[in-house]
Parts: structure tokens; C-alpha cells; sequence
């Protein structure tokens, strides 16, 4: 099996690094963390999902749907998510293999609304994305030597209100790469029609399915503290089929989290950790991503810019605490 990749997170170097915390500071980031998820909790709004929290030992309030995960709990699921794990693609060519420290992937941002014809003499003409620009992208992409696996560039809008847009989109995204492909948008009431695409694209083999999924999920909690029905269903449904999940924050420092970067950390950890737990207690060993979209937010302009420096450190921050937490990261980029 061909492995492809770069390589991060060594002590030996030949050159300059950047080291963005002590061990002694990330221990400080997640004994904070542990405050908040035990004595504060989070915000469930699923209520098969406070039931699987119940069940496990959390104290719930069905009224507030607040849950207080205790740190016994969060120990056991950091100590059965794995630290590495495998991604495939139709191609054989295309399996990576994902470690929490180690080898280091690229794929593309997603997902867009709208593309950009350009019509000739500098101009250019914005309109809706489509299910045949979504099919271009996914080729564009397959052909890319340096991007290792497919995540939704754009959506197919000409879907839009017709029903199953997300079902519709990942069918198209796999007929047209041999990559892996990470699905940006999915529906947790409808992860049940990709469990049997996967199914199909295995001929009706359930267990080849399950050890060798050909696509994963990214679903985000609410910033802040907040796991939303849909973000509760892709977790659990994602555990019981063996599809990967990245559970991925877009807090946005300054706006649903605090100014202070630190504090930002701090609730984007207990959000991504929350939905680690809920991972764990419904499968142990469910394949998981610790995410990160966070940025901070441009009160001038109302908007979440991606290509902010602040953007760079929390990355890096993100990056090294998932390394600590032994857990497969996954970052946005500039």
C-alpha cells in the first residue's frame, strides 16, 4: 500500500520551529477545559443524544438540555479514539493514513455557494454553483498531484429544494474522483442514504464498507457550547457505520467566543471534546478528527476571515492540542 504525505511534529529538526506552547501551558488550556465540560457543560439539543450522555454517567437536564460530561468520562473517550487511522478512495493509490502525529495531508476548502465565469476582458460573471460545476471541481481536484483527498468544493444549487441535495452531491462527488472525499455538508437525518451508497459501491458488502470507508464527515458544533440536533445524528450515525467524523469548531474569537485567543481555545476545545465524548460513548473506537475552522471575527466588516494571522496561530495552537490529546487534526488554512 503506496503511503503519501509530509511530516510534522518531530522534536528533531534541521532548521528553525515554532513552538507555540509549553506542555505546561496546554495543560493549563485543558484543565479548563475540563472545568467548563463538568461543572458548566454543554448545550445538547438531540435528545436521543442526552439519553446516550445519561446513560454514560452525565448529569442532564432534559428542560435546559445542558449536559455535564465528568472528567472519567472524557478520559475514557480520549483513551478509545484512536490515534491513527486510515482514509480510502477508489483508488487504491489514494489511501492516507491519518496519525495524530506525523504525516500531513492536503485537501481543498469548501463548501462554496457560487463560482466565477470569467467572460473575457476582465470580466466576470458570479452566479449559483451547480451539480456540473461540483462534478468539475471533483475532477480538478482527482487530477492535482498535491491535494491528497476531495472535501465539497461547491454545492450543487440546482438541487436546492428538490430534496436529498447533500445525498445528491455526494454521489456526484464520488463518480468523479478516485480520492478520498470529505463530505463538508452532511444531513443527520440522511446519513443513512450514504451508509447505503457506501454499501452499493461495495456491491452490498457491509463489512468491507465499514473497513474501508471511501468517504468521511465534517459537522460543526455551534459556537458557543453547543451540540445541534444535526451535529448530534451525524456524530452517533457516523460511529455505528464506521464512517470517520471531524468534529470541527468555527468559533469565531470576538464574536460567539471570547476576544482573548486563550479563552477561544478554551471553549473550541470543550466543543470539539464534547463531540469526541458523544463518539466514544456511542462506539469506542469510532475513527474521530480533532477540527478547527476557528478564526477570529472583523468587527469592521461583519465577516470570519480565513487568511487572518490569527488564524495561523490558532491553527497551530489547535494543532498542538490534538497532538496532546494523542488525536488525528484537522485544520483550516490560508
Amino acid at each position: 500500500m503506496e503511503m503519501k504525505g509530509r511530516f510534522t511534529g518531530r522534536s528533531k529538526q534541521s532548521g528553525i520551529t515554532l513552538t507555540m506552547f509549553s506542555e505546561d501551558d496546554v495543560r493549563e488550556i485543558d484543565y479548563a477545559t475540563r472545568d467548563i465540560l463538568s461543572h458548566y457543560g454543554v448545550q445538547v439539543s438531540d435528545d436521543e443524544a442526552i439519553g446516550v450522555f445519561e446513560k454514560h454517567g452525565c448529569e442532564v437536564n432534559y428542560e435546559t438540555k445542558m449536559v455535564k460530561i465528568p472528567e472519567f468520562l472524557l478520559n475514557q473517550a480520549l483513551a478509545s479514539a484512536p490515534s491513527r487511522f486510515y482514509i480510502y478512495g477508489r483508488d487504491e493509490k489514494a489511501t492516507l493514513e491519518q496519525t495524530h502525529k506525523g504525516r500531513v495531508h492536503y485537501t481543498n476548502f469548501g463548501t462554496g455557494i457560487q463560482v466565477c465565469d470569467y467572460l473575457g476582458n476582465n470580466k466576470f460573471e458570479t452566479r449559483d454553483s451547480t451539480d456540473a460545476d461540483l462534478a468539475k471541481t471533483a475532477k480538478i481536484v482527482d487530477y492535482l498531484p498535491n491535494i491528497d483527498y476531495y472535501s465539497l468544493a461547491v454545492s450543487a444549487r440546482d438541487w436546492a429544494g428538490k430534496g436529498a441535495e447533500d445525498v445528491h452531491e455526494m454521489l456526484t462527488s464520488i463518480m468523479n474522483t478516485s480520492k478520498h472525499f470529505h463530505h463538508i455538508d452532511p444531513v443527520g437525518d440522511r446519513v443513512d442514504y450514504y451508509w447505503e451508497m457506501l454499501k452499493a459501491y461495495y456491491g452490498g458488502d457491509e463489512k468491507m464498507a465499514r473497513e474501508r470507508p471511501i468517504m468521511s464527515m465534517l459537522v460543526c458544533p455551534t459556537s458557543p457550547l453547543e451540540l445541534s440536533y444535526n451535529a448530534c445524528q451525524v456524530i452517533m450515525k457516523g460511529a455505528r457505520y464506521g464512517i470517520p467524523v471531524n468534529v470541527l469548531s468555527m468559533a469565531m474569537s470576538g464574536a460567539s467566543s471570547s476576544i482573548h485567543l486563550a479563552g477561544t481555545l478554551v471553549t473550541h476545545n470543550a466543543e470539539i471534546l464534547s463531540g469526541i465524548v458523544l463518539a466514544q460513548i456511542t462506539k469506542p473506537g469510532a475513527d474521530v478528527f480533532y477540527g478547527s475552522s476557528t478564526t477570529t471575527f472583523d468587527l469592521r466588516y461583519g465577516t470570519a476571515p480565513v487568511g487572518a494571522p490569527e488564524l495561523a496561530l490558532i491553527s497551530a495552537a489547535v494543532a498542538k492540542l490534538g497532538q496532546y490529546y494523542g488525536l488525528p487534526v484537522f485544520v483550516a488554512g490560508m
